[in-house]
């Protein structure tokens, strides 16, 4: 049986507390506070766990927290807002660059990609068959 809460199916053979932060939107910190609230111990693993501790879980989750969709819409209409006023971090969110105040002139691969723009790395593929 697999457990499902918000949306999300919970790995069987991991602990509770481990299990829940596959949902987006709870973390370590926030599924020790749901399990506490739902007074489940914490190192019961998925699997071995009741039908009426599952149901409070999901209802603690989905009525206290803003968790998957509905917390990936508002962030998404958080960005959305800050580019459309076209302040400082709303342009960088645009130049899809660091928004944080991270150096740029190296470090910052994941938000830019992986260019490199070196000598001989990154060629794409276009490049090599025009040739």
């Amino acid at each position: 049986m697999a457990v499902r809460i918000a949306g999300v199916n919970i790995p069987n053979d991991k602990r509770i507390e481990i299990a829940l932060t596959y949902i987006h939107g709870i973390g370590r910190t926030r599924s020790n506070k749901i399990l506490v609230d739902a007074k489940v111990d914490k190192d019961i693993r998925v699997k071995d766990l009741k039908e009426t501790d599952v149901n409070t879980l999901r209802e603690i989750v989905e009525k206290k927290f803003t968790v998957e969709g509905d917390l990936r819409r508002e962030v998404a209409s958080n960005i959305k807002r800050l580019r459309e006023i076209g302040c400082y971090r709303g342009l960088r969110h645009a130049k899809h660059l660091p928004v944080r105040g991270q150096r740029t002139k190296t470090n910052s691969r994941t938000v830019r990609g992986n260019k490199r723009v070196t000598m001989g790395s990154g060629k794409s593929k276009s490049a090599l068959q025009k040739t």
